[in-house]
């Protein structure tokens, strides 16, 4: 009798290859040759970002940019009503004011918490020091030793912390296939003892056997960077 649950005869679980998984490959690869010294044999990748003299282009990729930040400082316009006429035209005047106010100081009031506010579309830029995001009004220059916190909210989020030139501490994510490859290098240049980087965490978890399985073995990236700490 046919087991409708049971495996075709002679088939075999094979791994899923998804496009994150793709970038995750080639960023291993980035990174090995970062650690190892071996940038010279990377290919020239063009970009549109103001570069300094001898900085080399790892990675180009798309982008989105989120700004922790609140919306409104909580004003608001009140609205003061002087009305004449008949009581009810009076007090169905002061009442729609009133309404009318009301409103108001309540979009106020939420517009002042901060929230994830999106800024748009760009095109990042990432070399071994810093990533450069494109943007017609809400651009970055992040230099990694510049950071105060940097971190990967999920496996396409890079979140980063710094103080920005006018002193004001700004939370910033970039959404892009990238994030990882971002990660890595921030935290090699400036957090060698983030616990994600320790833990081999910015890599899914069964990701180099995925490769293995695909016939693709990665490079061993998350061993270098140990070992870079431990030096």
């Amino acid at each position: 009798m046919t087991q409708p649950l049971a495996p075709l005869h002679g088939s075999q679980y094979q791994p899923t290859w998804t496009p994150l998984d793709e970038y995750l490959w080639h960023s291993c690869d980035i990174i090995a040759d970062v650690l190892e010294g071996h940038l010279n044999r990377r290919p020239l990748i063009a970009t549109t970002a103001r570069l300094d003299p001898g900085e080399q282009v790892l990675a180009v990729g798309p982008g989105q940019r989120q700004t922790w930040r609140a919306l409104g400082d909580g004003n608001y316009s009140h609205n003061s009503v002087v009305a004449f006429g008949n009581p009810a035209f009076v007090i169905g005047s002061m009442v729609g004011a009133a309404l009318g106010n009301s409103a108001r100081r309540r979009q106020a009031a939420l517009d002042a918490q901060p929230r994830w506010v999106l800024d748009g579309p760009g095109e990042a830029t990432i070399t071994p020091r810093r990533v450069h995001f494109r943007h017609p009004t809400a651009g970055l220059d992040l230099d990694w030793a510049a950071l105060s916190e940097a971190d990967l909210a999920a496996p396409d989020v890079f979140q980063a912390s710094f103080v920005n030139t006018h002193g004001q501490y700004w939370t910033v994510r970039i959404h892009t296939p990238w994030a990882s490859l971002m990660f890595v290098l921030a935290a090699i240049n400036a957090f060698p003892a983030h616990p994600r980087l320790l833990a081999r965490s910015w890599l899914p978890p069964d990701f180099e056997n995925r490769c293995a399985a695909m016939g693709r073995p990665c490079r061993p990236a998350t061993d270098l960077a140990l070992q870079r700490h431990a030096t």
